[in-house]
């Protein structure tokens, strides 16, 4: 392994320490190992680490493998982790019900070298090839920013840690002004180089891990701001708009230089719904539009009826 790549990791769950050592002794100079000698264990690492591939034993006290696979499975953040099953068991019958729970392979009890080291390594390519794969259609390929597909599943994903934690929520819709004649005047090339720049700057305004931005369509961006009161996710924003008016990109269609506008709704989700969360983005959407009839280059922002302009 080149010594600039990351190692991959694997979880390994076995509840006797016999094992858990001879897989650590044939796989440690490949991979970061993480180790759990229980299942209850092994599903609180899996959700922690996020690792690459799990072994996980079948015959456990507690909990035994079945019952691990079952609860990865029907866990979000870890759903599509591998999982190789590690078994004495020489039945067909316990085999198929792995399979049918998601194990991606077997591996038999007594330990062979050769081949642990072999399968592992067999998914953990196929692990690498999914997440690359998993990237590009997450990406929009002109900005780099992440696309609307990706932004669904962020947006789900903090929706319900928001009616989790009975915190904020702020949604925001940006869009580029006069970005037809801006197009029509300087061509599509300068266009697109126009929009590369944006989301650059839009990105770099946006400091904190855990905020999110994509290209929804056009020239238009969602951002999402979680943990956000309408307050400061109005400065975060007037902030964007002041950083795209530093970049000082002539726009001689309008005399001037290249702006945007931009509308955000803060909230509380109390629930998972779908066309509610569909209802504060469009709420977003609306003050944008009025952003642009009041004549663009300003943010508009509203919570719980209460409406700040910028």
């Amino acid at each position: 392994m080149a010594a600039s790549q990351l190692k991959q990791r694997v979880l390994i769950i076995d509840d006797q320490k016999s094992n858990l050592k001879i897989l650590s002794d044939i796989l440690r100079d490949e991979v970061e190992l993480i180790l759990a000698q229980d299942g209850e264990q092994g599903i609180r690492k899996a959700t922690e680490f996020a690792p690459d591939l799990i072994l996980l034993d079948v015959v456990m006290p507690g909990i035994d493998g079945f019952e691990v696979i079952r609860q990865l499975k029907q866990d979000p953040a870890t759903y599509l982790i591998p999982v190789i099953f590690i078994t004495s068991l020489n039945d067909v019958t316990h085999e198929e019900q792995g399979l049918l729970l998601g194990a991606c392979d077997y591996i038999n009890k007594p330990f062979h070298a050769a081949v642990v080291m072999a399968r592992v390594k067999l998914h953990l390519q196929l692990a690498r090839q999914r997440l690359m794969l998993e990237q590009l259609a997450n990406i929009d390929p002109l900005t780099a920013v992440a696309n609307r597909r990706k932004y669904q599943e962020v947006l789900d994903r903090q929706w319900r840690a928001a009616c989790r934690k009975r915190s904020c929520l702020s949604l925001v819709m940006v869009d580029v002004d006069n970005f037809k004649m801006y197009n029509d005047h300087y061509g599509h090339a300068a266009g697109d180089r126009v929009l590369q720049q944006v989301a650059l700057a839009l990105a770099a305004e946006l400091r904190r891990p855990y905020d999110f931005i994509a290209r929804y369509g056009g020239e238009e961006f969602v951002i999402i701001l979680p943990d956000t009161p309408a307050d400061d996710s109005f400065r975060i924003i007037e902030g964007c708009r002041e950083a795209i008016l530093q970049l000082q990109i002539p726009h001689q269609a309008t005399g001037g230089c290249l702006t945007i506008s931009a509308g955000g709704y803060s909230c509380w989700p109390e629930q998972l719904d779908e066309s509610i969360s569909a209802f504060a983005l469009k709420q977003a959407d609306d003050l944008l539009y009025e952003a642009k009839r009041q004549g663009k280059n300003r943010v508009l922002w509203t919570t719980a009826a209460v409406e700040i302009q910028g």
